[in-house]
């Protein structure tokens, strides 16, 4: 089972130049996986990503989420489709599959529904469970702040750096970072994490 993720900056308009959140943004997918191949960013701010295994989407999704929160006035939508992929061509636009099809249509309800983030697979009570504890954590992840975003960020790319090193490299005191860290419920968000990799084992083929 693999992941496939759709999404649009919104407010991109607000950032007068476009490359101070597209560079960023193309260095964090290309952690990820090959340009065109794996990823695509197209009409200026929307992208495709596809994850090899499903189990990293949601950690992906939270970095994106705090990569562009912490950048100011930005912010994301997100679908997320896992299913399969049927047919690999040399451009990610051109690939297809379940996933790809799920992401498509839960992108397409996300501004009529108005939320933010949600998934789609082939599993009903997943979904269903899922989107109710993902509208949940986007309560406070639309909140983060960009001080709250950055030091979140940082924690996702840095998984095993202790609070005092986290602190170190955001030049803050390590008081500071847990007291950010706590109010961006980052420690739910891993819980949520846990519980999304239990589910997803469930039900992957």
């Amino acid at each position: 089972m693999i992941g496939v993720i759709t999404g649009d900056i919104v407010a991109s308009r607000r950032q007068k130049n476009p490359e101070l959140w597209l560079k960023p943004l193309k260095a964090l997918f290309e952690g990820v996986g090959q340009e065109i191949k794996s990823w695509e960013i197209y009409r200026g701010d929307s992208f495709q990503l596809e994850i090899t295994d499903a189990a990293e989407v949601l950690r992906v999704v939270y970095k994106i989420k705090a990569l562009l929160k912490s950048l100011g006035g930005l912010d994301v939508r997100m679908a997320i489709g896992l299913g399969d992929i049927s047919y690999t061509a040399s451009r990610l636009s051109e690939s297809n599959g379940t996933a790809f099809i799920y992401s498509g249509e839960k992108f397409e309800t996300l501004k009529q529904d108005k939320i933010k983030l949600a998934l789609k697979s082939a599993d009903p009570d997943f979904d269903k469970t899922m989107n109710l504890l993902l509208k949940f954590a986007s309560i406070s992840m639309d909140n983060w702040t960009v001080v709250s975003a950055t030091t979140v960020y940082t924690s996702l790319e840095h998984p095993n750096a202790t609070q005092t090193e986290l602190g170190q490299k955001l030049q803050i005191k390590q008081h500071t970072v847990s007291e950010r860290l706590q109010r961006s419920r980052l420690a739910e968000l891993i819980e949520l994490n846990e519980l999304y990799l239990e589910k997803v084992k469930k039900i992957a083929p």
